[in-house]
């Protein structure tokens, strides 16, 4: 393989990142969110807000995390959300995913650890934009 194609790839990539970051909306939806602050899931939230995103918690217990009220499901939400964040196991994220394109959103986000290629093709040609097994947490400072 020459360089410049393992290259396209990941560029193409990082515009998805920054085109979710800087452009797909503020409202986030973050699946597996709850009060417990030794889950990933907290820390990041946390980060989010820092960068003026609105975090949406979404978790069976439905419990108020960071200030926002929180919701057991995401058809349970009675507003838009632009971006669905995907904190849970990889066997899961798929249907989350459709539910994401179920209830409109723009884009969805897998955490770091989170992956199912089929899920990922099927929200692509829903037409969402889509990252897979990242972290906004990371990503985010870097736009810089």
């Amino acid at each position: 393989m020459h360089p410049e194609q393992s290259e396209q790839p990941e560029q193409s990539e990082q515009d998805t990142i920054r085109k979710i970051l800087t452009e797909s909306g503020d409202t986030w939806a973050v699946v597996g969110l709850s009060s417990n602050q030794g889950r990933a899931a907290y820390g990041v939230a946390k980060v989010l807000q820092r960068f003026g995103k609105r975090v949406v918690p979404v978790h069976p217990k439905a419990e108020t995390v960071h200030g926002e009220q929180g919701y057991a499901s995401l058809d349970a939400i009675p507003f838009p959300v632009d971006v669905v964040d995907v904190f849970v196991n990889s066997e899961l994220a798929g249907e989350v995913a459709d539910q994401a394109v179920a209830a409109g959103a723009k884009a969805v986000w897998f955490q770091l650890g989170v992956v199912d290629q089929d899920a990922y093709d099927r929200t692509r040609a829903a037409g969402l934009d889509m990252v897979m097994d990242r972290c906004p947490a990371i990503e985010i400072p870097r736009l810089g």
